[in-house]
């Protein structure tokens, strides 16, 4: 990538930096989010290795005593976003969400002390490492606690926005049964900045709130949210996430001289039980509903992470990237966060279609380690020419390369100089 492809991105970062974290875009999305940061560090590793680790260091200064690291951060007011500190009322200063999302700053940490290592930076870094260390494993704990109390060795989401795929198809039949009788009126922010084509409905927003309500009405004790909530869904993208986040945190825990015992267990747990999520009607991995035992029988862009997550099984694997042949003849752009064979396939409507540099960063780094460089390297190529040609968007068409949601995103502008700097 060119220099002015790197200043731009670089540009972008430092725009959206609100001094020790960094805000996805401005006018739609105010505040710290969850794995945003971790990636966002990514970018900032490229030309600001002190900056990249205060990015992760700020989220977790929010860590609530059980481990539990929210996927909001609401560091200060911003009058009319919806649902703001109000709503949540997790108690919490600074305020915060009640829910969590996917677990990939382990795997960022890893790449951010790699990095300081080969810079012959690491121990000057080694302190700050120790001490996210702590804070990671405490996180990791959590999740093994609270989002797998069956030890099934699966993420149970709690709520949409917790996958970090909002409104993805594999959440419509599992949020039925969701009452929305009571979520009453609401004005949202994002379909005032946003063409509302490109964002969820109206019903699907009534079910996030909802389950807000009933997290908040638990005073988020997450053990009594995960006995009795009206959603529980084994997502993949999560599973796969913290599949490898474990996997790396071994690593750390190694190179640190840490006992790795209790996170080889956790690894161990999902190796044994991660196939609960293989669908042999549609040959893919998937989400699947807990209450119920029904799969989502979707195709989606986390599905291919069980490459990224180190599952190697020949036939599944070679499933995979059959259907990885199949969708790159429908699409110019790989991936798509939906198959476009798929009836509810929308070219630009969040998690129904459009492709995301994030995503694409996981499968494609997946891919690339599993030996199918081929795929790996397309992935990856896609991605930096959607950039290229349309901007820094939150996400794009992967028909035509239109972008898709906010502009001058942080989380594109750090896939792209990480993808361009490797």
């Amino acid at each position: 990538m060119t220099d002015q492809f790197q200043q731009a991105a670089r540009a972008i970062l430092r725009a959206n930096d609100r001094g020790g974290y960094t805000v996805p875009n401005g006018r739609v999305y105010p505040f710290q989010w969850n794995w945003d940061s971790a990636f966002v560090a990514l970018g900032f590793d490229t030309f600001d290795r002190d900056r990249a680790w205060t990015e992760v260091e700020t989220l977790f200064r929010v860590q609530w005593s059980d481990g539990f690291v929210p996927h909001i951060v609401f560091w200060q007011d911003e009058e009319g976003y919806f649902p703001g500190p109000s709503v949540w009322s997790t108690g919490t200063e600074p305020p915060t969400s009640g829910i969590t999302q996917p677990p990939v700053a382990a795997t960022v940490v890893r790449r951010l002390w790699d990095s300081a290592a080969a810079a012959g930076a690491a121990e000057d870094f080694r302190p700050r490492l120790e001490a996210l260390f702590d804070k990671l494993i405490a996180w990791h704990r959590w999740f093994a606690v609270n989002r797998d109390h069956e030890e099934r060795g699966v993420v149970v989401a709690m709520h949409p926005w917790e996958t970090g795929r909002d409104n993805s198809p594999e959440w419509d039949v599992p949020g039925e049964p969701i009452d929305i009788s009571g979520v009453g009126d609401y004005v949202r922010r994002d379909t005032g900045h946003l063409d509302a084509k490109m964002r969820p409905t109206k019903l699907e927003y009534d079910r996030y709130l909802a389950l807000v309500q009933y997290g908040r009405a638990q005073g988020w004790d997450h053990r009594k949210i995960a006995a009795g909530n009206p959603f529980r869904v084994a997502d993949i993208g999560m599973s796969m996430i913290l599949l490898r986040a474990n996997r790396d945190l071994l690593a750390l825990a190694g190179m640190l001289g840490r006992d790795g015992s209790e996170i080889a267990g956790w690894i161990a747990r999902a190796e044994a039980g991660i196939s609960w999520l293989w669908d042999e009607a549609t040959s893919t991995w998937c989400s699947r509903d807990v209450l119920t035992g029904r799969f989502s029988g979707f195709v989606t862009s986390a599905s291919f992470l069980s490459f990224y997550a180190g599952i190697a099984d020949p036939a599944k694997d070679a499933a995979m990237l059959n259907h990885i042949e199949r969708i790159a003849g429908k699409v110019r752009y790989l991936m798509p966060s939906l198959d476009p064979e798929d009836p509810g396939f929308q070219m630009i409507r969040y998690w129904r279609g459009p492709v995301w540099a994030v995503v694409n960063w996981m499968i494609g780094t997946g891919l690339s380690e599993a030996g199918h460089d081929n795929w790996g390297g397309k992935v990856r190529a896609d991605t930096l020419d959607l950039i290229r040609t349309t901007g820094f968007y939150e996400a794009f068409s992967p028909i035509d390369g239109s972008g898709s949601g906010g502009d001058d995103f942080s989380w594109t502008a750090a896939i792209g100089l990480a993808w361009s700097k490797d």
